[in-house]
C-alpha cells in the first residue's frame, strides 16, 4: 500500500513517497531545502510549483511547500542585532536553500521520511546558535503531517519563528475560507480590517495577516480541482499570512509563529533554552 522511491532528476535527488490504494503522492527534495515539491491526492496534485525557480538554487523556490527557518517573513534592512551584534539574514531564513540529510523512510502504516538540518559555521554567520532541526513528512491516506523538532544546542537560549509557505495551486485570488478569525491586517495599506468582509486578494500585492484565530485550523476550497483542504497546527503558530502573486496560478496560506521582522521588535519571539527542543506540528488533509 505504501512506497518509496529514490529517483535522481537532472540536478536532485527527489523521494517519491506513494499510497498506492487512495493514489496519493508526496515529493520531497532534501538538497534543495528539505522543500515538498508535490503532493497529490486521489489522482490530483494540490500543489503549485515553478520549476524554473526550482532548479535555479540562486533563486527562491516559488512552489512546494518551503520551510520557513529560524525566521518568518522579512527583516528591517535584512538585518537584525542580538546580544550587540548585528547579523544579516536572508527573507524567510536559511533553510529552504541549505541541503538536508535523510535520516530515516518508513513504509509501515504510512508512507513517511525523516530530514534533518544542522548549524555549522555559515547558518552561525546569520544566526550564532547551534541547533538541530529534524521534520518528519508522513503521507497516509488524504492527508500530509509534518512532524518538527526544534532542538537548541547553544550555551544559550534561542529564539525561533519559524513558519511554512505551501503553494496551492489556484487561480482564485478570492477564496472563502473557514477561519474563527475576526481581524486581519492588510499590509496592502496597514490597516486591521473584519473578516467578515472577506478575504479578497484579487489586485493585491502584499499579504493580508489573520491576527486573532483561536482555533488552530483554517480550511478552503480549490475550485478548479473541487478539493477541501483543510490545514491544521500547533499551538505555536500564532498567525496565518495570506499571499499571491497575481499572475501566478497559486494562493500561500502560511502557518507563522509570529509576524514578519520580529527579530528586530522582540515582543512573540518563541525562545527555546539550552538544551531543550520545541515539537510541533502541521496537518494538511484533502478531501
Amino acid at each position: 500500500m505504501y512506497e518509496i522511491t529514490k529517483e535522481k532528476d537532472e540536478q536532485y535527488t527527489i523521494y517519491h513517497l506513494k499510497d498506492t490504494e487512495t493514489n496519493s503522492w508526496l515529493k520531497v527534495a532534501p538538497e534543495r531545502g528539505g522543500i515538498i515539491a508535490a503532493f497529490g491526492v486521489q489522482g490530483v496534485e494540490t500543489l503549485f510549483l515553478n520549476k524554473k525557480t526550482f532548479y535555479d538554487e540562486e533563486a527562491n523556490v516559488r512552489g512546494g511547500i518551503p520551510i520557513l527557518f529560524p525566521i518568518s517573513g522579512q527583516l528591517h534592512n535584512g538585518e537584525y542585532e542580538w546580544e550587540g551584534t548585528v547579523y544579516k539574514m536572508k527573507n524567510h531564513g536559511f533553510a529552504r536553500n541549505l541541503p538536508w540529510e535523510v535520516i530515516d523512510t518508513n513504509t509501515e502504516g504510512q508512507a513517511s521520511i525523516t530530514i534533518r538540518l544542522t548549524s555549522n559555521e555559515e547558518t552561525k554567520s546569520a544566526y550564532p546558535f547551534e541547533f538541530e532541526v529534524i521534520f518528519t513528512y508522513i503521507l497516509k491516506d488524504n492527508q500530509l503531517q509534518i512532524l518538527q523538532e526544534y532542538v537548541n544546542k547553544s550555551e544559550t537560549a534561542m529564539p525561533i519563528y519559524a513558519g511554512f509557505h505551501p503553494y496551492f495551486k489556484t487561480a482564485n485570488k478570492n477564496l472563502d475560507y473557514e477561519t474563527d478569525a475576526k481581524t486581519y491586517r492588510d499590509d496592502n495599506d496597514d490597516e486591521v480590517k473584519s473578516v467578515a468582509d472577506g478575504l479578497d486578494l484579487t489586485g493585491k500585492k502584499e499579504s493580508f495577516v489573520l491576527l486573532d484565530a483561536e482555533k488552530k485550523e483554517i480550511a478552503f476550497t480549490l475550485p478548479e480541482i473541487d478539493k477541501k483542504v483543510t490545514m491544521e497546527y500547533g499551538e505555536v503558530f500564532k498567525y496565518v499570512y495570506l499571499w499571491t502573486e497575481q499572475d501566478q496560478d497559486f494562493m500561500c496560506v502560511e502557518p507563522w509563529m509570529a509576524q514578519t521582522d520580529e527579530m528586530n521588535r522582540k515582543e512573540e519571539l518563541f525562545s527555546i533554552e539550552k538544551g531543550e527542543s520545541l515539537k510541533t506540528h502541521l496537518t494538511i488533509i484533502v478531501q
